[in-house]
């Protein structure tokens, strides 16, 4: 099992049909991209022994997915790395994977400084440079014939809470998630497209594979990123778009639609994930756009498949199901259990668990975490929630982020949910601060809407009204904009060391 067959299936299939567009123009179809990625994947293998790391570290580009498909069909292993991160950060991920091939997006100097040549060296090719296209010259060869547990991408984490981690992702991981996705969310056609406006390092590159399995297209942004005027006029120029988008991205793109007045008329999916989405905004999000909306669960170590809403399930959604992170997804099971990893019942908040060959097999060299990660087979997420009795889960937050105040525990999540209510209030995050008194009190970083005068009182009143006092901030500070990784990610521990600045 290898995953470039996705790719060899359709080009055999669809060898004419429009496969990758950057923007609005046409950049190949189905042949053109087949053979080119065997041609790159020929040159790979001659120079590369079979299991070696090939970095990416681009912006989303058209050539993006022929490099990928080249790095399978060659039997090599992906790893894709945010380009927006630090050139420190990347000089880690590309020391730790061992990468010893590079393809890169500008300039490469100032990544090759971040790296000691003593430790570790690397061949950097620039995406479209002459050097590049010299390694399209080879004849193609037949792909590697893989192993399915043959590991065919490294995912490294966001790297919220510290130096990122590499998942293993196999092939056989990467197939499961592609048939989740298609058993549980789009029955995608020829006729479909992405819009990979969301980095392809991470999420938008995984759903590369379920598109190409149907011979839909991809659509990367001639700006290789989110803008969300150039997001409304790219589904305005293509017909039945879907993609994937971070919540953050989700409010950036409705206050967009809402400032211009209209409503894209070739969007046909959002899926979001990788980050809360709270009630309020997906509520004004499907005033706007409609039901459109999808939601996933998942982690890089279960990569975008734990558990899910479907389409049908916004539309008929009443707030607890909205609120939810949704059911069980096809493949996967998915359980909350006490620190001892004993099943809890309905309603009881507890760490989520789960397992199915879409979970990773560990985490490169690095089998301590790998061991921290499982119990009894199940992968832990460290994230907390409970189920009810239809088995549909709610998150409360990472069991790191959870308060424990007075002997009680508080959850961030639903405080973040009621601020985000009150007029006036545009982003927030809470988080615990250490007290002699309580052991830890609940902190409120609030973002304030332009030209909103709302203040501590007003915002203990709306508390006041919903929610227990224990719960309740007990300190509101106001910020101008809250710290955020790559991904949109808001870094907590950024606002946990301000505070102890303070203290």
């Amino acid at each position: 099992m290898n995953v470039f067959s996705l790719l060899d299936r359709t080009a055999r299939r669809y060898a004419a049909q429009p496969a990758i567009f950057r923007g609005e123009k046409l950049i190949c179809d189905w042949a053109a991209l087949h053979d080119r990625a065997l041609r790159l994947a020929a040159s790979l293998r001659a120079e590369m022994p079979s299991g070696a790391r090939i970095a990416v570290v681009a912006k989303n580009c058209p050539e993006y997915p022929e490099i990928l498909f080249a790095i399978w069909a060659a039997g090599l292993v992906a790893v894709p790395v945010n380009v927006k991160l630090h050139p420190r950060e990347i000089a880690q991920i590309l020391k730790d994977a061992g990468a010893s091939f590079v393809f890169i997006s500008g300039d490469s100097a100032i990544l090759q400084q971040a790296l000691d040549p003593e430790e570790h060296s690397c061949r950097f090719v620039g995406i479209a440079s002459a050097e590049y296209v010299g390694l399209l010259n080879l004849e193609t060869a037949q792909p590697a014939d893989t192993s399915p547990d043959a590991l065919a991408w490294l995912f490294y984490t966001s790297g919220t809470t510290g130096r990122s981690k590499g998942a293993m992702l196999t092939h056989r991981n990467l197939m499961s998630m592609t048939i989740a996705h298609l058993a549980d969310f789009e029955s995608l056609r020829p006729e479909d497209g992405i819009l990979h406006a969301a980095p392809l390092s991470h999420g938008s590159g995984l759903y590369i594979l379920p598109y190409v399995a149907r011979g839909a297209r991809q659509i990367v942004p001639a700006s290789g990123g989110f803008d969300p005027a150039e997001f409304l006029d790219l589904c305005n120029a293509h017909e039945n778009v879907g993609a994937f988008l971070a919540p953050t991205m989700v409010r950036r793109l409705r206050m967009e639609a809402e400032r211009q007045g209209r409503r894209p008329k070739g969007l046909r999916s959002i899926l979001y994930g990788g980050g809360p989405m709270y009630l309020d905004e997906i509520k004004k999000s499907l005033e706007t756009f409609g039901p459109v909306f999808q939601q996933l669960y998942g982690q890089g170590e279960s990569p975008m498949t734990i558990t899910g809403l479907t389409r049908a399930d916004h539309e008929s959604a009443d707030d607890a199901k909205l609120s939810s992170v949704g059911w069980p997804r096809s493949g996967v099971e998915v359980a909350v259990v006490d620190a001892n990893g004993n099943p809890l019942s309905a309603g009881e908040i507890g760490e989520i668990v789960c397992r199915g060959d879409v979970v990773m097999s560990g985490y490169w060299n690095n089998p301590g975490a790998t061991e921290a990660a499982f119990l009894n087979g199940w992968l832990l997420t460290g994230d907390m929630g409970f189920m009810d009795a239809s088995g549909r889960l709610t998150l409360r937050d990472r069991s790191k982020d959870v308060i424990i105040s007075g002997g009680t525990n508080v959850y961030p999540r639903e405080i973040e949910d009621l601020l985000l209510t009150c007029p006036g209030v545009a982003q927030v995050s809470v988080i615990g601060a250490r007290d002699a008194e309580w052991g830890e009190i609940v902190v409120a970083f609030v973002v304030r809407d332009a030209g909103a005068e709302v203040d501590e009182a007003a915002l203990d009143a709306h508390c006041q009204s919903y929610i227990a006092r224990f719960k309740r901030p007990k300190r509101y500070v106001f910020v101008t904009e809250l710290p955020k990784n790559s991904y949109g990610k808001v870094l907590k521990r950024e606002l946990a060391e301000r505070l102890n600045r303070e203290t």
